[in-house]
């Protein structure tokens, strides 16, 4: 999963921080790419947290946030902000990747690669 997320941000030469962590939000992996920004260490960990600790994308949440339910900044996630996607077998949640280096649609898309790897159904 790891080297499928690498390999589709490498094809696309974007510089980016891939995080995976288990179903309790703990790393499980961390590679940030050369050229790839101190602080994409940080958001990615804190994507791939959010989305597994709250079993949805972190587009979401971003989403509700944009459409001015500003008061949900206070809810205990890091970071908020597409890129984390969750990984799910059937309906069980296995952990989450969280990537950060690049637009938010294309940290979604490296996270989706890799997830797509593992030849499941993600829902």
């Amino acid at each position: 999963m790891a080297a499928a997320a690498e390999a589709f941000a490498k094809q696309h030469q974007w510089n980016v921080t891939i995080a995976i962590v288990d179903e309790g939000g703990h790393l499980l992996h961390l590679h940030r790419l050369d050229r790839a920004g101190a602080s994409t260490v940080e958001m990615a960990t804190g994507k791939a947290r959010t989305a597994v600790l709250g079993r949805r994308e972190t587009k979401a949440y971003e989403d509700t946030i944009k459409q001015g339910r500003t008061a949900f900044l206070s809810a205990p996630m890091t970071a908020m902000l597409e890129g984390g996607v969750p990984i799910f077998v059937g309906v069980d949640i296995v952990g989450a990747v969280g990537v950060s280096g690049v637009k938010s649609d294309q940290d979604a898309q490296i996270a989706r690669a890799g997830i797509g790897a593992l030849g499941i159904e993600n829902v």
